[in-house]
């Protein structure tokens, strides 16, 4: 808890000294993003197998809260273009074949690797040594994601389109809201079909509210609203919404400059944004800020909870279930201009068509990686816990 605390502190203090305090507020925002993820168990991996495999929804519906509460904030802040003389853009990105391969691709990884990638990041950082292995191939595969991705974008594709853009932002909202709805209510019949009622997601088991809020145990509902107002922060202070994969790629693309790769003359990174952001280093980059952050939050949740244990003990299954599923996760999540966060929550609640076709073909591919796990000596309806990580 010392060292999680102190070096928080130490990183809100140098970026504000060196930096700017908007990088700062940031490291706060990625840090209490981590604790919400460790304390309530908000898994988007293993919410998403429960699903399939055993229809259970809460986890899922939790999600669905999440991206509606974010959305109804999202819809106003991004019609208006700026707050606080802060200039907001939202998560679009183009719709094509690369969006559909690379979440399908993502949701294969996502179930080899044992977490997406804000599970992979809440992973390291309570000290599992399998998901540390899952980071590391989940750089890997976002900078080759760079090399391919020019290619991929010379494939079908359409311009970005925005629901709010082409609606209007009151309309778009109310359509949005809509289809949340609809799948909320798909997820409540499928587990009340199955096991005759629904989870909670508002409450389970006792305690007082006050020991749960500091050491965990959050009911689902707190975690969704918690993570839907840091990427409301996040949309305030950075000018964007929540990402997390962007930085792996720039993280692996600075380390293999570094060593003489000639990263530089890749064609992704000549282009315009990336060449800026690889020039002006990780430091600067509010997305790998916020990573940072993260890690140091879950490490602090980890400790708050008495949970923190690294797990050195790894079958070589378990290692090449990482190693597969990291790659996949960090590719993939490059050809769909995101992850669960960045395409999935961040797209949808920007009103993002691109979101929603992410979600479509990320489904089937989780349900392909759920049933490759029994292959690498991993239970298909394993919990997070049962793995030793958050997924």
């Amino acid at each position: 808890m010392a060292v999680a605390g102190a070096l928080i502190a130490a990183g809100v203090v140098a970026l504000a000294i060196t930096v700017d305090g908007r990088l700062a507020a940031l490291l706060i925002v990625g840090g209490l993003a981590g604790l919400a993820l460790h304390h309530a168990l908000f898994g988007f991996a293993s919410s998403t197998r429960r699903l399939l495999l055993e229809r259970r929804g809460a986890g899922v519906r939790a999600q669905l809260l999440m991206i509606a509460a974010a959305s109804i904030a999202f819809a106003p802040l991004l019609a208006g273009g700026s707050a606080f003389g802060q200039g907001l853009g939202g998560a679009l990105a183009p719709v094509g074949v690369s969006v559909a391969l690379g979440a399908f691709l993502f949701g294969i990884g996502m179930q080899l690797g044992g977490g997406c990638a804000s599970g992979t990041l809440s992973g390291a950082g309570t000290g599992s040594l399998r998901m540390a292995i899952t980071l590391g191939a989940f750089i890997a595969g976002s900078v080759i994601g760079t090399a391919h991705l020019p290619w991929w974008l010379d494939q079908p594709r359409l311009a970005a389109l925005s629901i709010p853009n082409t609606l209007g932002w009151p309309a778009g909202l109310v359509v949005q809201l809509a289809a949340i709805g609809l799948l909320v209510l798909g997820a409540l019949h499928l587990e009340r079909r199955r096991h005759g009622a629904h989870e909670p997601l508002v409450w389970g088991g006792g305690g007082d509210w006050r020991e749960r809020l500091l050491h965990g145990g959050w009911p689902l509902a707190w975690g969704a609203l918690a993570l839907a107002l840091l990427n409301i922060a996040t949309l305030l202070i950075a000018g964007h919404p929540w990402s997390v994969t962007w930085g792996f790629a720039l993280w692996g693309a600075s380390l293999a400059d570094a060593l003489g790769f000639g990263i530089a003359d890749w064609t992704f990174w000549q282009w315009p944004g990336p060449a800026r952001k690889l020039a002006a280093g990780v430091e600067q980059d509010t997305v790998s800020v916020m990573n940072v952050g993260l890690i140091l939050g879950a490490l602090l949740g980890a400790a708050l909870a008495g949970r923190f244990a690294s797990r050195s003990r790894l079958t070589l299954g378990a290692v090449a279930s990482a190693v597969i599923g990291g790659l996949l996760l960090g590719y993939g999540a490059r050809l769909a201009f995101g992850c669960n966060i960045g395409a999935l929550f961040s797209g949808i609640a920007s009103g993002s068509v691109h979101g929603w076709l992410w979600l479509l073909a990320a489904l089937p591919g989780a349900a392909l990686g759920a049933r490759l796990r029994p292959l690498f000596g991993l239970d298909r309806a394993a919990a997070p816990a049962a793995e030793g990580v958050r997924a």
